[in-house]
């Protein structure tokens, strides 16, 4: 099980956002708020953030107004409800609601056995209290913030991506680019690679459409923030990705 616990504070052009990877598949975990001492949105709080993630809020003085969830895999939904509390929303594709019953039900046991040994605890499940479902094409504005939601099935069936108009001017380990915008993908885009489509729900086919429809027409000069991995630019993936090419836009 992969560790990490350093942090990576992006200043964008009126928006604050922190990035770190979760303590196990190390999951990356976005905070997203205009400013310190602001409202922000939480993205995929995966498996173990809880403790890393009340510091940053601490740190930098935010007050939580939505959780985002890119799709609805355990090891990015699974710290959702103590994240959301009872007045915090979780966002989520329609098609993915049906993950957020108990997404921990589906797992191979010896993977709970190494969770609950890991963090010392049983694995348990609770729904959040208050559930948002989003669809394509969808705009939210939270926190001060608007958020595009772009639907990407393949890797599940509501695995969705959410961009932003802004892009950081300087970001560690980012592409030395210029870029003018952002988009947090998910499991749907990695740099180098693509999301798994050959588990539960997931879809190759769609998993293409995806990427030929929804993830090409997509500027090259807009930064990717992916769920696992380093961040890249569609730029970079339109020339390099072996699974994007031959696909046309």
């Amino acid at each position: 099980m992969a560790r990490g616990h350093d942090c990576v504070t992006i200043t964008l052009v009126h928006v604050l956002m922190i990035a770190f990877p979760a303590a196990v598949f190390a999951t990356n975990c976005y905070v997203v708020a205009p400013g310190p001492g602001e409202e922000c949105v939480i993205v995929d709080p995966g498996i173990g953030v809880e403790a890393q993630l009340a510091e940053v809020l601490a740190e930098h003085r935010l007050r939580p107004a939505a959780v985002l969830l890119t799709h609805g895999h355990v090891d990015h939904v699974y710290s959702v409800t103590p994240v959301c509390g009872g007045d915090t929303a979780a966002y989520i594709h329609e098609d993915d609601r049906y993950r957020l019953v108990d997404p921990v039900a589906g797992l191979d046991r010896g993977l709970v056995a190494m969770m609950e040994q890991e963090f010392g605890t049983r694995a348990t499940w609770r729904e959040p209290e208050r559930v948002v479902t989003i669809t394509d094409h969808e705009t939210l504005t939270l926190a001060g913030l608007e958020l595009s939601v772009l639907h990407a099935p393949g890797h599940t069936e509501g695995s969705v991506m959410f961009t932003l108009p802004q892009a950081p001017d300087d970001m560690p380990g980012a592409p030395a680019v210029a870029v003018t915008a952002t988009c947090l993908s998910g499991d749907v885009l990695f740099a180098g690679s693509i999301g798994r489509s050959d588990l539960a729900g997931g879809d190759p086919r769609a998993m293409e459409r995806s990427l030929r429809d929804v993830v090409l027409p997509l500027p090259d000069d807009m930064l990717v923030l992916p769920g696992h991995g380093p961040s890249t630019t569609i730029g970079r993936e339109r020339t390099g990705n072996p699974y994007l090419q031959g696909l046309g836009a």
